[in-house]
């Protein structure tokens, strides 16, 4: 029977340069101390290995602030969230529903599927909201078209 031995943790002496002694190879308990290789799903679906540290770039909360014509809005987010989430987030601060939002990211118009942190929104960041124009014409034009409910006012036309 043949054993093979994996080279990967052992280097022959003529490597280390250590004068002929015999090179060891780690123990089982060394080996356990470099641990398994965690992995992690990215949200472009790229499988890479995990980070060590717990605060690494594109995760975690971040606090952004948005900005509407007379109003500033703080929201804290996790950086991983797309441009849709935080449009619900925000119809819940304001009174625009998420189809009538239009944000502005560093003066582009940001579309829903897009990841905040894959456009680069970091932390205290601003972000601008509007009003869509074509949302804000039609209830302007069904206000219009509405009729007024108060008798004692006449229009005349």
């Amino acid at each position: 029977m043949i054993k093979l031995r994996s080279m990967r943790f052992s280097r022959s002496s003529s490597k280390l340069g250590n004068g002929g002694h015999k090179a060891t190879t780690p123990t089982e308990k060394d080996c356990r101390s470099i641990g398994e290789i965690q992995w992690e799903l990215r949200p472009g679906g790229m499988l890479v290995q995990k980070r060590e540290s717990n605060q690494s770039a594109g995760e975690g909360m971040i606090t952004i602030i948005v900005s509407t014509v007379s109003q500033s809005h703080e929201i804290s987010i996790e950086a991983t969230s797309t441009f849709g989430e935080l449009k619900m987030i925000l119809s819940l601060a304001t009174s625009f529903e998420p189809r009538e939002q239009r944000l502005l990211f560093k003066g582009k118009e940001r579309e829903d599927d897009e990841y905040l942190h894959m456009v680069g929104v970091r932390d205290k960041d601003k972000v601008l909201l509007f009003e869509d124009p074509a949302i804000k014409e039609k209830k302007l034009l069904g206000l219009r078209n509405q009729p007024i409910n108060n008798p004692s006012r006449t229009i005349s036309v």
